[in-house]
């Protein structure tokens, strides 16, 4: 464990660019970083290049593998850091940002605008990806007042009720899918983590959300240090719970509803990340969760950059990769916690 914040951010930052240099600069098309650079500072206008064997790599850095790079370490920072906010919320470690039925409906509106041939664009951008944020933010308005009781909401109400309207929302999934085999394909892409493209806009539209989402969070990361007291002894520090409750709930699937519309469903990334960054720098909820925002987005950059190129020309989903990394790490942790409990 790293005893300094500033070395842990900055150790985190530079994987984190070099992440992205070499996210940008590996694919079918290799770019070497010498042409990269030029092509960088030509568009600040800091250069002027004309040479043409330089130039033709422009479309491909500026409009296909930068949007695309930027696009997966905004998802890997948001399902990164909502998975640390569910994480303490909940107090358990197993917790992830799908568990309070975001990724269920987002999953089921996007198989609803695929079964149904929906093909307008406004915005600029995929209906799937609006159709999933709609699914994903109105599932988990119905799971918070379902769980709702009086003024308060109980952490265990609230888990059960995201996972059976969860399950509802998979079962409902699966009964267009087999109803429209049309559309299976599409949805089955989607939903192991295919990148839709887009170019820019899709990071455009996340942007805001993945501000504001991260700055609720941390405002109230020493809140959530409290908060692993216990709710009545956060009650008794002079913590409002039920209001942190819904700030934090809120805020962690607003980034997750977003991450999952444009990046599809990649699990695993809320969970792996968090532990890493606790082993790493602590259970500080004020170190934890910009570290989560960093190391989270590496993670996914370097994920995709190994489904762009493990069985290249063919791109396997994002998702896979995560899964694949994710399911050892996830049987380790289910046996250090057996063996802390037994």
């Amino acid at each position: 464990m790293l005893n300094s914040p500033i070395a842990s951010s900055l150790l985190l930052f530079v994987i984190l660019i070099t992440a992205i240099i070499l996210g940008v600069a590996i694919g079918s098309v290799p770019i070497p970083p010498r042409i990269i650079t030029d092509l960088i500072l030509d568009r600040l206008s800091f250069t002027n290049i004309t040479i043409e064997e330089i130039s033709k790599y422009s479309t491909i850095l500026f409009d296909i593998r930068m949007p695309r790079v930027a696009l997966m370490a905004l998802t890997g920072a948001a399902l990164a850091t909502a998975g640390a906010t569910y994480q303490g919320l909940f107090r358990n470690p197993l917790a992830d940002p799908y568990l309070v039925g975001v990724a269920s409906g987002a999953g089921l509106g996007a198989t609803i605008a695929i079964t149904t041939n929906l093909n307008s664009d406004p915005l600029g951008i995929s209906i799937i990806t609006i159709a999933a944020f709609a699914g994903g933010i109105i599932t988990v308005g119905i799971v918070v007042m379902t769980a709702r009781v009086s003024k308060t909401t109980p952490v265990t109400t609230m888990l059960l009720a995201g996972i059976a309207i969860g399950s509802f929302a998979t079962a409902a999934t699966t009964l267009l899918m087999l109803r429209r085999p049309d559309g299976l394909q599409r949805a089955f892409n989607w939903m192991l983590g295919s990148y839709l493209g887009g170019g820019w806009t899709p990071v455009k539209i996340m942007i805001p959300y993945m501000v504001l989402g991260s700055l609720l969070i941390f405002i109230n990361a020493r809140a959530l240090n409290v908060f692993q007291l216990g709710e009545e002894q956060a009650q008794q520090l002079g913590i409002h719970v039920e209001r942190l409750k819904i700030i934090l709930i809120a805020s962690a699937t607003l980034m997750t509803a977003s991450a999952v519309a444009f990046g599809g469903l990649i699990g695993f990334v809320g969970l792996i990340v968090p532990h890493a960054m606790r082993i790493l720098t602590g259970p500080d909820y004020r170190r934890l969760l910009p570290c989560c925002l960093l190391g989270g987005a590496s993670f996914l950059v370097l994920s995709d950059l190994a489904a762009r190129n493990i069985m290249a020309p063919q791109e396997l989903p994002v998702g896979i990769i995560t899964a694949l990394t994710g399911t050892p790490f996830f049987i380790f942790l289910l046996r250090k916690l057996k063996r802390s409990v037994f």
